[in-house]
C-alpha cells in the first residue's frame, strides 16, 4: 500500500480531479432511507446529514439543500497532512466558488456548487500543474 503524502507541494503536483458524474445534494435523514446509497454521512446534534445523488433523494422524499457536484482529488494525502485543504480552498475561493471538503481515508472530496464541477476541476489541474499555492 502506497504511503500517505504529507508534502504540500508533492500533494498540489498530485492533485489528479476527478469530476464524479450526477448531482449529489445534502439532505437530513434519522437513518439513510430505502434506495439511498450516501456517499457521505456526518452524525451532527441537529441529526444525520446524508449525501447522495438528486435522484436518490428525490425518490425518497428527501428534503435537500446544497445541489453539488464531487470532485475526488486522487493524491493519496495523509489525514494529518498540513496545507492541502487551505491551498484548495483558497484557489476555488478566489474564483468565486463554494466548497464542502470531506476527508476519506485514502482521498480528498470536493463538493461544489453544481454546475461548476467543470470550472472547479480545471481550476485544480491548473494548481496541480503549477504545483505552487495561490497567493
Amino acid at each position: 500500500m502506497a504511503v500517505p503524502e504529507r508534502d504540500v507541494e508533492r500533494m498540489l503536483a498530485g492533485l489528479e480531479p476527478f469530476l464524479r458524474p450526477g448531482t449529489y445534494v445534502f439532505a437530513r435523514a434519522d437513518v439513510p432511507p430505502a434506495g439511498v446509497v450516501p456517499a457521505v454521512t456526518v452524525a451532527e446534534d441537529e441529526g444525520l446529514t446524508v449525501v447522495c445523488t438528486r435522484e436518490e433523494a428525490e425518490a425518497a422524499g428527501l428534503d435537500y439543500g446544497f445541489a453539488a457536484a464531487w470532485i475526488t482529488l486522487r493524491v493519496h494525502s495523509a489525514l494529518d497532512a498540513v496545507g492541502l485543504t487551505a491551498a484548495v480552498s483558497a484557489a476555488l475561493a478566489e474564483a468565486g466558488l463554494a466548497c464542502n471538503v470531506v476527508a476519506g481515508y485514502h482521498h480528498d472530496h470536493l463538493f461544489v456548487p453544481a454546475g461548476e464541477g467543470e470550472r472547479a476541476a480545471e481550476l485544480l489541474r491548473r494548481l496541480s500543474g503549477g504545483g505552487a499555492r495561490p497567493g
